[in-house]
């Protein structure tokens, strides 16, 4: 076949794409334009009013799925920072991803597309939540393992109970992991947390997070309200495999179901747990995914935020590539605005 080149009004957008955990990335490596902004919650408003097509036309089909997850890759903000990055999944834009954060450091390192930062070892990364700072294990390629502490993590409401329409009363804590959840012991609602309860999590997570949401003052204490928001419900239930700790299957967005334990989400236990005294500071524990993939989680110190208790969480995993994309939108597409399908 001859070498094709797209028409020059055809818009053009190239990817690498991976998976932490079995949780997809798809890290936008160029073909969108600098996003303005001084702080990274400032860049994400930013694409939240400007760029928003280029998001649908990624994340959502045809070129994406119901279950897709992405993101933008920026300049720094902060002075000592090495990159910025904004989070995108099938409604909107996350303010802090463990898997993204594990998955954009493993392919940055491989490709070498954080320059300087791979040769320190160090990488410091601005997230919508905060500041996060990742190591990687230099060893090997397509299992890279990635290590990052991530931004001080609280419980907010302890044992919130609420009634949750179709299902009943329901207990949760609200935690706080770069995101807020609502983490709902499983046996509380019959599940098991294996692949074949995919539809039955979706739907009883968008109910779980809508009634929390409604019943709970969500509220970050820097008062920022970017920050502000029930992301989803993450699902805890007994680990499937001897030594782990335990399973997580967070329900986020709009309805999308985590393939991996979800950093954030461990993050959010690792308060939990610690606030109970079931982890000390220093021990590390490993949690599962739907898939029986794992993350490991340590407390790594502790800390206040706003008056509430905290923990700097210490999360763990590895990534591979699957793929280099150059993605097409013929101005002619009937299809331009994408779609979704359940």
């Amino acid at each position: 076949m001859a070498e094709w080149t797209p028409p020059g009004d055809w818009l053009r957008i190239t990817t690498i794409d991976a998976h932490a955990a079995g949780e997809p990335l798809r890290i936008v490596i160029d073909g969108v334009p600098p996003i303005p902004g001084d702080t990274i919650l400032a860049k994400r408003r930013y694409a939240r009013t400007h760029l928003d097509h280029l998001r649908r036309l990624l994340m959502w089909e045809p070129r994406g799925h119901a279950d897709m997850y992405g993101c933008i890759v920026t300049p720094p903000v902060t002075d000592d920072g090495d990159v910025g990055v904004l989070f995108l999944h099938n409604e909107g834009y996350s303010t802090m991803c463990g898997h993204g954060i594990i998955a954009l450091v493993g392919v940055g390192l491989t490709t070498g597309m954080l320059g300087d930062a791979a040769a320190r070892g160090e990488i410091r990364i601005d997230t919508p939540a905060g500041r996060v700072t990742a190591v990687a294990d230099p060893a090997g390629r397509a299992q890279r393992r990635v290590t990052f502490r991530n931004v001080p993590s609280f419980v907010l409401a302890p044992g919130v109970a609420v009634e949750v329409p179709g299902i009943g009363r329901v207990v949760a804590d609200v935690a706080f992991g770069g995101a807020f959840y609502a983490y709902v012991d499983a046996g509380q609602v019959g599940l098991e947390l294996v692949p074949g309860e995919f539809a039955e999590l979706t739907d009883k997570g968008r109910r779980i997070t809508a009634a929390v949401g409604r019943a709970v003052d969500i509220r970050h204490p820097s008062g920022d309200p970017d920050l502000g928001f029930l992301y989803g419900t993450i699902f805890v239930g007994p680990p499937r495999t001897a030594g782990h700790h335990s399973r997580n299957v967070c329900v986020f967005a709009e309805a999308e179901v985590d393939r991996s334990p979800t950093g954030t989400g461990v993050s959010g236990r690792l308060a939990i747990l610690h606030s109970r005294g079931e982890v000390v500071a220093g021990e590390e524990i490993e949690i599962e995914s739907i898939l029986g993939t794992t993350f490991t989680g340590r407390v790594a110190a502790t800390t206040t935020v706003g008056g509430y208790p905290a923990v700097v969480p210490e999360i763990g995993g590895t990534a591979s590539i699957t793929g280099r994309h150059e993605f097409l939108l013929d101005p002619d597409d009937p299809l331009a605005a994408g779609f979704l399908l359940r």
